[in-house]
């Protein structure tokens, strides 16, 4: 159907004074006794187009006044009586799909946590139109930062043997029915698919040192699955993962990399979504193109977990959880260290090595290992970041820690065998990159259809 998109009406003022065609769906119908308006909109663009009708002069399907109603307008497009825009001044009014009055997305209605409820509808919102706006533009500079880097892009497996954190928390692959019978567990995966246990990735980390043992720079951007039952605002059963993989470069070099992404990322959103980003400082967080802007200016952070501690015992804050050397840091720690400490991002180093994954090099302490969390005000962890163990013997060691069978890493552990270097990475969950620019507070509501535990719409 020839028409005219929206994002470009707004855009090129020479469209004044013609003749166009218009799709889209009703956001509002305001009457009055000659003239009614409709506000269009298409997806293309945040803001909506008005629509004038003159009463005597256009006859139309009263059902093209329903919000949600998608219909064809044609008419001549004009400066707006009000404001430097443009209006649709129609000539022709067409009902191109009915919505009955039970249109669940009403004004009174809308909260996030009911929009939440048709993740199907939700998408005609102000609200998500604008967070998947920014979410298709930092997913294309994500891309253009390594390309323009000299990255490679690899795609790493889903569907893998090994779980790179260590901790079991996989989805299960299998075609046996379930009711499958078996006198052992070797038994059952030996009459499965693979003939082995499989499960969805948890990450590509370690398919991705693969190949920057290779290509000395690689990326992977994809989908990485996590069983663990985290009923959490910033958790998600499947999420999105930005692992870049670098050879030849220790922990000082990929933290360095991490900030100069992340402030490329922020830079790219800003300058490409201004509507959308005003939008959220407006209605989703205030002040929040000025902490971004804070972050594009400031040096991020660089403290020790060891220091941390101390800062967070000497702290005079409630906290529900201690903060004791060997534990892990909690998000309200995380939150204390960002908002009140150094009031910007700050990269956490070198942890204790029994609560970090077994690939971490290990420092010459014999205690932490060269191990850096990035955290940033409002969110807590956005990135995990390491150099990783390059020398074969202590790795080995590591996994037998943890009681992991080495056959199943065999591949990983040859690395380690033929011209192994030092090599570091990261993983950046975008969806919390997304919750971090645009204020949005529950990771739930910067994805398409989310899944978390006990919920697939």
């Amino acid at each position: 159907m020839k028409h005219t998109e929206i994002a470009k009406i707004l855009s090129d003022r020479k469209l004044i004074g013609t003749e166009t065609t218009v799709c889209g769906w009703v956001r509002t119908f305001r009457d009055s006794a000659s003239v009614c308006f409709l506000e269009l909109a298409d997806g293309t663009s945040f803001t909506k187009l008005q629509v004038v009708i003159d009463k005597s002069a256009v006859k139309f399907d009263g059902e093209c006044s329903r919000l949600g109603a998608a219909v064809a307008v044609t008419g001549e497009l004009v400066k707006a009586y009000k404001g430097d825009g443009v209006e649709l001044n129609a000539t022709e009014l067409r009902l191109l799909g009915k919505c009955p009055l039970e249109y669940p997305i009403q004004k009174k209605r809308t909260t996030l946590e009911f929009l939440r409820s048709i993740p199907h509808l939700r998408l005609r919102t102000n609200t998500f139109n604008a967070v998947f706006k920014v979410r298709s533009v930092a997913a294309q500079a994500v891309h253009r930062y390594f390309h323009e880097r000299g990255y490679y892009y690899v795609n790493t497996p889903i569907i893998t043997a090994s779980d790179c954190e260590g901790a079991g928390e996989m989805f299960r692959v299998t075609t046996a029915s379930w009711n499958a019978k078996a006198s052992s567990e070797e038994e059952y995966f030996k009459n499965d698919f693979f003939s082995q246990r499989a499960g969805l990735s948890v990450s590509g980390q370690l398919e991705g040192e693969v190949a920057a043992t290779a290509f000395s720079k690689i990326y992977t951007f994809g989908p990485s699955f996590r069983a663990e039952k985290s009923n959490t605002t910033r958790h998600l059963s499947e999420f999105w993962h930005i692992e870049p993989e670098v050879a030849f470069a220790e922990l000082p070099d990929i933290i360095e990399i991490a900030e100069d992404m992340i402030k490329y990322l922020i830079r790219a959103v800003m300058e490409e979504c201004p509507e959308e980003m005003t939008f959220f400082d407006n209605f989703m967080e205030k002040g929040l193109k000025d902490k971004l802007n804070h972050v594009l200016n400031s040096d991020f952070a660089v403290c020790e977990y060891s220091e941390a501690i101390d800062i967070l015992k000497k702290a005079k804050a409630d906290f529900k959880f201690l903060a004791e050397w060997g534990a892990d840091l909690q998000t309200e720690h995380e939150k204390y260290l960002t908002e009140q400490v150094f009031k910007k991002p700050v990269f956490v180093t070198n942890y204790p090595k029994q609560i970090k994954s077994f690939y971490m090099k290990q420092n010459a302490d014999g205690k932490t290992v060269a191990a850096t969390d990035l955290l940033v005000p409002g969110i807590g962890e956005i990135i995990g970041c390491s150099e990783r163990e390059a020398d074969y013997d202590k790795l080995v060691s590591a996994m037998k820690e943890r009681g992991m069978n080495l056959d199943s890493y065999a591949q990983y552990l040859d690395l380690r065998r033929f011209g192994s270097v030092p090599h570091s990475g990261f993983g950046l969950g975008f969806e919390r990159f997304v919750m971090y620019v645009t204020g949005v507070e529950n990771i739930r509501d910067v994805t398409l259809f989310p899944r978390w535990v006990g919920n697939i719409m």
